[in-house]
């Protein structure tokens, strides 16, 4: 099996704990995910199944979630799963106010991780040091935030907001909810998460455990194609001589129409073969960088 499978992340699941149960159902040890989800989020989780997994760094980074932000209450892991340092009633609390601090977030901005994270120190992760008490000093990051919409605003002595967030990779939306708490003085928590896009895939068309699980059992399960995510990338077609001789990891002397360095490569045939990288040396050429081989 090669493809990717768009899944329908439940809640109180590890990204890992998906793959671990994907590859039972599947009976195929070569399987990735395209993006960590953490266990209490839903949504969109990307998995690659066989020669998918080669292709996941080139997959579209930009991400879609629907977030609820509680405010009036900081965690330790700045969402509800973590132990509670501050709280306080903030029933006075305005959407207006909300709404005049929250152009803050869009653009690129400054990001510090929650300190209950996968992000790498040293070569540990956060969460395993923040759970022995290690005092972190977590370095800044630069995310990008597309867009962020208002969906419904619930007033209450602990008031919630729901948003919609587009957003690059890398960002956490656990963050977001924290500093905007900090920003507006009251402290606030991600209560509630899914995701929507990744990968180019969406909720819509997206597959439960449940939902794999009768397709298999009914030989119905069709993965998505190898090249479909890659829809954000340019791509080149080789007539049959430079189909093979790409094939045998040779350069190819191209022209090609914009100065990409990564191209979608397809065989005379219009079939995907793999990836491209284009080097600039006294002629333009191209060689291979991730090859697939079609199915003949």
């Amino acid at each position: 099996m090669n493809g990717f499978l768009n899944l329908n992340k439940p809640q109180n699941f590890t990204s890992h704990d998906c793959v671990a149960k994907l590859r039972k159902i599947l009976k195929t040890k070569k399987i990735g995910h395209g993006g960590t989800l953490d266990p209490l989020a839903t949504g969109v989780l990307p998995i690659a199944v066989g020669k998918a997994t080669r292709l996941l760094q080139f997959l579209p980074s930009e991400k879609a979630y629907k977030a609820r932000i509680k405010f009036g209450i900081q965690t330790t892991t700045d969402d509800l799963e973590g132990e509670i340092i501050r709280q306080q009633e903030v029933k006075d609390l305005t959407l207006a106010k909300i709404m005049d601090i929250l152009p803050e977030f869009i653009g690129e901005i400054d990001q510090i991780p929650p300190a209950y994270s996968a992000i790498k120190k040293d070569g540990k992760k956060l969460y395993d040091l923040a759970r022995k008490g290690a005092v972190i000093d977590i370095p800044i990051r630069k995310v990008f935030i597309n867009k962020i919409e208002i969906l419904n605003w619930q007033e209450s002595d602990y008031p919630e907001l729901d948003l919609k967030i587009v957003c690059g990779g890398g960002t956490y939306i656990r963050a977001i909810a924290r500093d905007l708490g900090e920003k507006i003085g009251t402290g606030a928590t991600l209560a509630n998460l899914q995701r929507t896009l990744s990968c180019g895939m969406t909720l819509e068309n997206s597959l439960t455990f449940e939902d794999v699980i009768n397709q298999k059992t009914e030989e119905k399960l069709s993965l998505i194609n190898l090249d479909f995510p890659l829809q954000n990338m340019p791509k080149i077609y080789l007539n049959e001589e430079e189909s093979k001789n790409w094939l045998l990891g040779q350069k190819i002397s191209k022209i090609t129409e914009a100065n990409y360095q990564f191209y979608c490569t397809y065989n005379h045939k219009n079939q995907f073969i793999g990836i491209s990288e284009q080097r600039e040396t006294i002629e333009t050429n191209i060689k291979p960088k991730i090859v697939i081989y079609p199915n003949l």
